[in-house]
Formats: structure tokens, C-alpha cells, sequence
């Protein structure tokens, strides 16, 4: 079977032996040889745990050098990862630990510190991230097996340890490999059941699809690698291309992202819309409003300097290496796609969901075409449950090699999704153009309908309130058959202006009595509340919209 994802991960550890692979922040590089030793040791500690084929080990923590090489320990002995989110709260990592069934967490001191093993009685064996060393074990003497583990692995492998000696689970296509479970934004977490075949399919397009990244070319970890988008791309596409993958400080700020990018100069940059949208609203606009630079904006000379100027100022925040920059896991703001289309910036937008491992759509940045998500990657289907495809929205249905195996333990969720012939309901809203571009125009468990029967599409009235001056994020929600916007303002932003919260709040008033002189009837605003915090946000930075649905309703 050449279809194999472990293989290529065997390969690639082979083939990159003394290729630098992890580095984390201000410490130590682990190479691939030492990658490929840390799995061999790991792989003993699981036969003297007992671990067989197919159970399955819980992993929570930051991203990680070592949080990586535990994940691959457990696929290559042919065990079931389940990533949890470090920032989930405790009693969620608890439910997701015994709703899997783990036999063994392994966890980041700082997680274990908050967790209870009282309550995860069916966990053998807690262990740390940082060195493996056992928090609690219930396995009479394991204690003493961690403590000889080096001589266990000396005489496994006596003399110098090579890429000969490496030989890992051989797995079916459909075999189980990971189970990752996620909130979603409009309901509660499933466990979402990935096969082999998705993993395979994900990182062979990335090896087929992105050949501009090479062996021993710099990556950087941003987003969380519990979640599938950042997992896929920045880890397992990472690994299988011979790449050198950097982490961030343990806890990161917008200043220590730019370093690190500046830094290691990453090659491919993986990003969500929130990380793009702040740089370009509060570094970029702000410049492009100024008087004179207004003036100057409106003639095409000053102009096409101005925006080559912006460009490379952009692409040197980067690193000023990179190929290309994928957003994806949210919509991006139409303004912000817009100028970032005019000026000619490497960015494309990718589409996708937990469910497909989770690439469905993707284009390359210079063949991308705007307002889209790419097209239909290899070994996927894409249909619209509409009677006109390219012009009114239906529901996007995939088929394909991508595709999950059903939600773990949940039979009724699964038969919710799945639709017969392996056609599976991914919930948004889309179009399909002449040319192969997928457009997404909603999701269908987010619209409202409205008080004549219309299809209100509440992403579409958000995006326009979020290209207001004083608007960071958006919800519109339904009150009493009437349209309403929970705005978390830009709170910085109205200080440095002077603006009171009452001004704040009038200010966003007048902006949005204009909004709604351009939007339908049925689609205009009613009313609105100032939110302090941030909303609440999944790993792919979605607002969990069922969080805020029934705000004083």
C-alpha cells in the first residue's frame, strides 16, 4: 500500500537525519535523528504501559518541540492520538479524556497542575511532555521502568542508533488515527474520527500543491496544533517536507509573533484572519487616512509607490521570505482581502472543517481569485444543494478521501452530517463558479429568517460593520423579529482619541444609521450592545456564536 501516511513520515525522517526539525523558543535544536530516537524511547515506555494498537492517548499542552514528538510516538506505534486544547477548561479536558477512553494522558506540567486524576479513573498513566517523567501511574512499579529507560533503549539498540533500525505501524486507510475534538461555533464538541487516509491526503497535497517549500526551509508554529488547520500544515506538511518548525514563546503576544517571523523567516505562513486584520486595520489604515497621504493616494503614481512601500513593509513583518501566506478557519474581511488584492500581497484563502483533516478548498496566491476560497482540492468532491449552483447559495456537500469516519460515540450526530453515498453536510452555505472557485456565503445554522420569509445571512451584515472605524468584531442576532449587532469596539483605538465610552458609542450610532442606508430592508439593524471582552473564541478563532445567541433576548 504506497497510499501510507506514516510512511511518508518514515521516509521523510530517513531521508532528513541531520536536518535541524524542532527548535522551541531560546532553547536547544532537536534534529531528526534525535526526533526519530525521543520516538523510539517513547515507543518502549508505551509496551512496558501495556499501550496497544488502537487505544488511545490523550495530549494536552502549548505547542511544543516535545508536544510534536508525542504526537508522532503515538500514530508510529500505531495508538490513537486525541489533542485537546491546553486553554479548554478543566472540566472539558476531563470530559474529552474519558469520553475517548484514554488509557494514557500526557500533559504539560502547566495543564496538570489544574486536572484531577480522580477524575479520569480510567487513565494507567499520566505523563509529562516536557521529559516523559510520570505525573501518577497506575501500573504497579512503572516508576522504576522510567527510571532504567535509557538501558532498555541501549540494549533495544545496541551501538549507535540509525535510520535502518526505524520501522513503524504499518496502517490500514480507514484505520483510526486521530480523534480531535472541537467546540464549533454554533454547538458543543464531538469527537471528530479521522482515518489515515485523511492525514494522507492532507499532507500529499501540501507535498504535491505547495512546492515551494523545500527541506530544511523554516516554518513558524502559530496556531494551535490540537486544532486540525495548524496541525495539517505547519506540522504534519512541516515533517513530511524536511522543514525546521519554530515555536513561539510559551506565551505569545502580537511583538513576540513578529520576531520570531523576522527571525526564522519562514517560507509558508499559516494564519487565521484575525492575526492579518489587526496589522492591516491598525498599522496600515490608519496611515492610508491621513491627509496628505490621502491626497497623494488619488494620484496613480504616488499611489502604486505607496502601495509598493506597504508591500514590502508587510512582507518584511513576515520575515520577508515567505512564498505565500494561507488564511483560513474564518471569513476575512472583505476591505481587508480587498487592499490586500490591490497591492499585490501573497495571501490566499483556504477552506476547510475538523471533519476533512480539514483541507477542502485552496488555490495558490497569484491563480487565487478574490472573494473565494480556492478550488476543490485533489481526491475531493464539492457539490451545492441549490438548483443554481453559481448563482444562489445552497449547502456545501463534500465527498471524498478527506472525509472524517463519523463522530465517536455519537451515531445521531453522525447521521445528522452524513448523507448517503459518502456525501457529507459541512453546515455552510456556498456558490460554485464557472471556473471551479468556491464562494462561502454563509452558514446554515447561523441564518435567521427573516420576518417576510428572507434568507438573512448574518456573516455578510458583519463583515460591512466590521470595516467601520471603531468596530474589531461583530455578532448580529435576532430580538424580538428585529436584527441587533454585539460590537466589541476598538476600546484602545477610541481612548487615543479621546473618545469617552458614551462618544464611543455614538460615534458607532451615526456609522451604523449610514450602514443601514445601504443595506435591504429586511437586513438592516436594529440596536446594538457594546461588548468589553473579547468574544469567546474556538482554536481556529470563529466566535462561538451559540455563546451569545440568546444575550438578553
Amino acid at each position: 500500500m504506497n497510499d501510507r501516511f506514516l510512511k511518508l513520515i518514515e521516509l521523510s525522517i530517513k531521508a532528513h537525519w541531520e536536518f535541524p526539525a524542532l527548535t522551541d523558543h531560546k532553547a536547544p535544536t532537536f534534529y531528526y535523528k534525535d526526533v526519530a530516537r525521543e520516538i523510539a524511547k517513547m515507543h518502549l515506555l508505551f509496551e512496558q504501559a501495556g499501550i496497544r494498537k488502537g487505544d488511545r492517548i490523550a495530549l494536552v499542552g502549548r505547542n511544543s518541540s516535545r508536544w510534536v514528538i508525542h504526537f508522532f510516538s503515538i500514530l508510529t506505534y500505531g495508538a490513537v492520538a486525541v489533542p485537546i486544547l491546553h486553554d479548554f477548561k478543566t472540566e472539558n479536558i476531563h470530559h474529552i479524556v474519558n469520553h475517548s477512553e484514554a488509557r494514557m494522558l500526557i500533559a504539560a506540567a502547566q495543564s496538570w497542575e489544574h486536572l484531577s486524576k480522580q477524575a479520569m479513573p480510567d487513565v494507567q498513566l499520566f505523563l509529562a511532555i516536557e521529559d516523559g517523567r510520570p505525573f501518577h501511574s497506575r501500573i504497579p512499579g512503572f516508576e522504576q521502568v522510567y527510571e532504567q529507560l535509557d538501558a532498555l533503549f541501549s540494549k533495544k539498540y545496541p551501538g549507535t542508533f540509525t535510520p535502518e533500525q526505524i520501522s513503524y505501524h504499518v496502517e490500514q486507510p480507514d484505520e483510526l488515527a486521530i480523534l480531535n475534538y472541537t467546540s464549533g461555533t454554533t454547538g458543543f464538541s464531538k469527537g471528530v474520527m479521522l482515518p489515515y487516509r485523511s492525514l494522507w491526503s492532507n499532507t500529499q497535497y501540501a507535498y504535491d500543491r505547495l512546492p515551494f517549500v523545500y527541506p530544511g526551509d523554516s516554518l513558524v508554529s502559530m496556531l494551535p496544533m490540537a486544532h486540525m488547520y495548524g496541525l495539517a500544515f505547519e506540522i504534519l506538511n512541516g515533517i513530511n517536507k524536511g522543514c525546521h518548525i519554530h515555536f513561539l514563546p510559551r506565551i505569545p503576544n502580537p511583538k513576540s509573533v513578529i520576531e520570531s517571523l523576522q527571525r526564522n523567516r519562514p517560507t509558508l505562513i499559516i494564519a487565521v484572519p484575525l492575526i492579518i486584520e489587526k496589522i492591516i486595520r491598525n498599522n496600515v489604515f490608519p496611515v492610508l487616512r491621513k491627509p496628505l497621504v490621502r491626497v497623494l493616494y488619488r494620484l496613480p503614481v504616488f499611489k502604486q509607490i505607496i502601495n509598493g512601500m506597504i508591500r514590502k513593509q508587510l512582507n518584511d513583518a513576515f520575515g520577508g521570505n515567505s512564498f505565500e501566506i494561507v488564511i483560513g478557519g474564518a471569513a476575512i474581511n472583505k476591505e481587508v482581502e480587498t487592499f490586500l488584492r490591490s497591492i499585490r500581497f501573497r495571501y490566499t484563502v483556504g477552506y476547510g472543517m475538523t471533519e476533512c483533516g480539514p483541507l477542502v478548498a485552496y488555490e495558490q496566491w497569484d491563480t487565487f481569485k478574490q472573494g473565494s476560497v480556492g478550488r476543490i482540492v485533489d481526491r475531493m468532491e464539492v457539490k451545492i444543494d441549490s438548483d443554481d449552483p453559481e448563482n444562489v447559495a445552497g449547502e456545501i456537500i463534500v465527498r471524498g478521501m478527506n472525509n472524517m469516519l463519523g463522530y465517536y460515540r455519537n451515531p445521531e450526530a453522525t447521521a445528522e452530517i452524513m448523507v448517503g453515498d459518502g456525501w457529507m453536510r459541512t453546515g455552510d452555505l456556498g456558490t460554485l463558479d464557472r471556473d471551479g472557485f468556491l464562494f462561502i456565503r454563509g452558514r446554515n445554522k447561523t441564518m435567521i429568517l427573516g420576518s417576510n420569509g428572507q434568507n438573512i445571512y448574518p456573516e455578510e451584515i458583519e463583515s460591512l460593520l466590521n470595516e467601520l472605524p471603531y468596530v474589531s468584531e461583530s455578532l448580529i442576532v435576532k430580538r424580538k423579529d428585529l436584527l441587533h449587532a454585539l460590537i466589541s469596539p476598538e476600546w484602545e483605538k477610541a481612548k487615543d482619541n479621546g473618545l469617552s465610552d458614551d462618544d464611543l458609542a455614538g460615534v458607532i450610532r451615526e456609522d451604523l444609521k449610514q450602514l443601514n442606508r445601504r443595506l435591504p430592508g429586511y437586513s438592516k439593524v436594529a440596536g446594538f450592545d457594546l461588548h468589553r471582552e473579547p468574544f469567546e473564541k474556538t482554536p481556529k478563532q470563529s466566535i462561538k456564536r451559540f455563546l451569545y445567541q440568546n444575550e438578553n433576548s
